[in-house]
């Protein structure tokens, strides 16, 4: 594993939206999106494409609130034939208004992290699970480069204590109980419970129920809910990890 700088996630930002724009190219917008219930491509385009031009707004004003999101205009156009090429051109107004200020520039962020810096990281892994959406209904092979997965997994741990909208998240407290994340490719995670809060450590140690999964993407499919823990080996606890996975939603 390594430590990203907020260029390095703007550029793959940048290269996530393009190949998710790629492989929505000429697709039939009505097709469901099985890993989001009640979604077609149209609307995980429109949501995805929404999301950059709402976090490009915020970042470009270095807002001090959140923006309504639905009271923006995105330019989105008529035809969802044009959804594609929309999402796409989103890759290039998102990265100007990321590169605009520097990464310690503060503003509003919902996790800990309240600067420019937090949105680089958040609209890479946002683009990178919904890319996988797109490709799990397309029928598609997903690929997510190993760093980015990696970065993608330890962002979801980092980003989960502060997503209050969430129902689950304020009941994930334990008595020291321990969720081991672990990967072929020798990254790994713990996360223990305590009665007020829960955190997390890169560690290879087994835990009180241990996840192995080949890679860091397959990792990264289990975290966010789009792939089945029961594709991978896991020991120990097993109602456990059950239990996380019900509450640990953002």
């Amino acid at each position: 594993m390594r430590d990203w700088t907020h260029a390095e996630h703007v550029q793959a930002a940048g290269r996530e939206i393009t190949e998710m724009a790629e492989a929505l190219r000429d697709r039939d917008m009505s097709t469901p999106v099985l890993t989001c219930p009640g979604w077609d491509l149209a609307a995980l385009t429109v949501h995805t494409g929404g999301v950059h031009r709402w976090a490009a707004a915020m970042v470009r004003d270095l807002a001090g609130r959140r923006y309504d999101r639905d009271a923006m205009e995105m330019g989105l156009p008529a035809d969802p034939g044009g959804y594609a090429a929309w999402l796409g051109e989103g890759a290039g107004l998102l990265s100007e208004a990321l590169l605009s200020h520097p990464p310690e520039a503060p503003m509003w962020s919902w996790g800990a992290d309240r600067s420019v810096r937090f949105w680089s990281r958040r609209q890479l892994h946002e683009t990178v699970v919904h890319r996988i959406d797109a490709e799990l209904a397309l029928g598609l092979p997903v690929s997510v480069d190993e760093d980015v997965a990696a970065d993608g997994v330890e962002e979801f741990l980092d980003v989960l204590p502060y997503a209050r909208w969430s129902p689950g998240v304020a009941d994930l407290r334990g008595a020291g109980e321990t969720i081991s994340l672990q990967t072929d490719t020798g990254a790994g995670w713990v996360v223990t419970l305590d009665p007020d809060r829960f955190h997390h450590v890169r560690s290879l140690q087994p835990g009180t129920v241990t996840v192995r999964a080949a890679t860091s993407a397959d990792l990264l499919q289990v975290v966010w809910g789009r792939r089945s823990a029961d594709d991978y080996a896991v020991e120990g606890d097993t109602a456990l990890f059950g239990w996380w996975r019900e509450h640990a939603v953002i």
